[in-house]
């Protein structure tokens, strides 16, 4: 019985890992399947920050309405649309200065999130609410609308 060999013996020790290949085409996968989920999840995202300022926003009035009973004098939440911020204010010797505490400070609006007010009776452009020592304030509604579409109001009747 004659056998031809190679030289080299075919055997389960000889083949320990991966082809290149092999190891391209997992990749290729991979790559495929994160760039399907980032689509997806950089949506969510923008939705989070979307839903992150409303909630803001109505924390900023329920404070703002709350300070200024207890304290008597009006409150302020002043919407810069232009520097893309909005920030709380008080009533002081008859002008309105920002708030001396961490509430005070600007909080800046996403760049994927657009924002306009339209406060009723004040002519459009107007970007404050006023909130008064008599628990009431004006009615308005806040805009959020997003970069794909999406819009959140936050009404303030």
């Amino acid at each position: 019985m004659t056998t031809l060999t190679t030289g080299r013996a075919n055997s389960q020790a000889d083949r320990q890992g991966f082809t290149l290949l092999e190891l391209v085409l997992v990749m290729l996968i991979i790559c495929t399947v994160l760039g399907a989920a980032s689509a997806s999840l950089r949506g969510f995202f923008v939705s989070r920050k979307t839903d992150d300022t409303a909630v803001r926003i109505v924390s900023l009035t329920r404070l703002a309405r709350t300070m200024a009973v207890s304290e008597g004098r009006v409150y302020r939440l002043v919407f810069d649309l232009e520097g893309r911020t909005f920030y709380l204010t008080a009533q002081q010797q008859g002008g309105f200065s920002r708030l001396q505490t961490a509430l005070g400070r600007p909080f800046r609006v996403p760049d994927e999130v657009d924002l306009s007010i339209d406060v009723a009776g004040a002519p459009s452009g107007r970007g404050y609410l006023d909130f008064t020592p008599d628990g009431l304030a004006e009615p308005a509604t806040v805009r959020l609308r997003d970069i794909k579409g999406g819009v959140l109001e936050v009404t303030c009747a």
